[in-house]
């Protein structure tokens, strides 16, 4: 069992970036251009590693190679998107891995890319990049490749001796346990429950009940032998249940309008714990959208771009719009709940002027773009 922070600190350990990992400050997966530069690492980083894993660490900046961080991404369709772009897909898991240094909300991303061993390109057009663009590493750069090329394996020795250096043992299993309830949330009710006698899983939250329900809000759930947080949301509330071989989530987001609001599921993850030391994350999307009265919509719909115009002109709100710029991202998200298409479009045209308002409004437009990222690919 590979210790996720442990091993990010040996890839960086190498200083520069080479043909079998790559850092970067952020990843975009919202625009075409985003997923493009996203696909094309993951296609020559199995391609130059056909034997072996490969890893791209998300939230270190390059020059320095010092961990600045990135927000908690969950996004359990990100195998969708290799499959769909990419021929001979490579199995591709992100995960987010907390660092003592950064702050609550902030984790490094470890994307790993497992290879099948035969050569993968690109299924079809994306961006600027042509279907059938085969991509290989060349030291530090992704780069186009002919269509003879031969892959060799030239790294399976150097990546066996950093997994191995990042295993995990008691030691950092009991200090991870130790930080989580001591440092990290000393000032919420922590718990831990330990599956197959080899697998830690610590949560901690703000507790409320409801009738026989146990429901929890700021979640931190965290798999501490790997070292990488599963959950994590300051708004949000979620209901926690598990069995000797199960730990389940399940996700509710709160919405509404005119002071009217209802807690809704979104999305259940289920996380089997094995037998042999491993396990596996299933997600199902529950997710049932509430439906508005269209005229009311349309009001808050021109409302808010009304505020939008504002906002890039920089001129003063008023009261009321000041009011209603706190739900704008929420009341987007509702609108295109209820067909209006073009609202999904607009809440990602607000994001640089959300960006500059109190962080509270960013926050919202961050956790409101999660449940759209949840739902489907644009």
């Amino acid at each position: 069992m590979i210790n996720k922070r442990l091993l990010i600190k040996n890839l960086l350990a190498h200083n520069d970036e080479s043909s079998f990992y790559d850092k970067k400050r952020k990843i975009n997966l919202g625009s075409k251009e985003g997923k493009a530069k996203f696909l094309k690492h993951v296609c020559a980083l199995s391609n130059s590693n056909p034997k072996n894993n490969s890893f791209i660490v998300v939230g270190v900046e390059d020059e320095a190679n010092t961990i600045s961080g990135v927000d908690f991404f969950d996004d359990s369709k990100i195998q969708n998107l290799i499959n769909a772009y990419l021929a001979n897909p490579p199995i591709v898991t992100y995960e987010n891995v907390p660092f003592p240094n950064l702050p609550e909300h902030k984790v490094v991303g470890l994307v790993t890319i497992r290879p099948t061993q035969k050569i993968t390109s690109l299924r079809k057009n994306i961006w600027k990049y042509w279907g059938g663009s085969i991509f290989m590493r060349d030291g530090s750069i992704s780069m186009p490749k002919d269509f003879d090329i031969e892959i060799k394996d030239v790294n399976s020795e150097i990546v066996k001796a950093i997994e191995t250096k990042a295993k995990n043992n008691i030691e950092h299993t009991l200090d991870g346990v130790i930080e989580f309830i001591n440092q990290k949330h000393k000032d919420l009710p922590s718990f831990y429950h330990v599956f197959k006698e080899q697998f830690v899983v610590c949560w901690a939250g703000t507790i409320k009940k409801v009738k026989d329900e146990t429901y929890y809000s700021r979640v931190d759930i965290e798999l501490i032998n790997e070292q990488v947080r599963l959950f994590y949301s300051n708004l949000d509330e979620v209901s926690i249940r598990f069995t000797e071989n199960e730990f389940r989530i399940i996700e509710y987001v709160h919405l509404g309008l005119n002071n009217q609001y209802k807690y809704y599921p979104l999305e259940e993850v289920i996380i089997t714990f094995n037998e042999n030391g491993s396990y596996q994350m299933d997600t199902v999307l529950l997710f049932d959208p509430p439906q508005f009265n269209k005229r009311t919509l349309y009001h808050i719909y021109n409302a808010n771009n009304a505020i939008i115009e504002k906002l890039k002109k920089n001129i003063p709100l008023n009261t009321s719009e000041e009011k209603d710029l706190k739900s704008l991202p929420a009341t987007y998200l509702i609108c295109f709940l209820n067909d209006f298409i073009d609202a999904k479009d607009k809440l990602m045209e607000s994001k640089p002027f959300l960006k500059k308002q109190n962080g509270s409004i960013y926050n919202s437009y961050k956790e409101t773009a999660r449940i759209l990222r949840k739902m489907k690919y644009s």
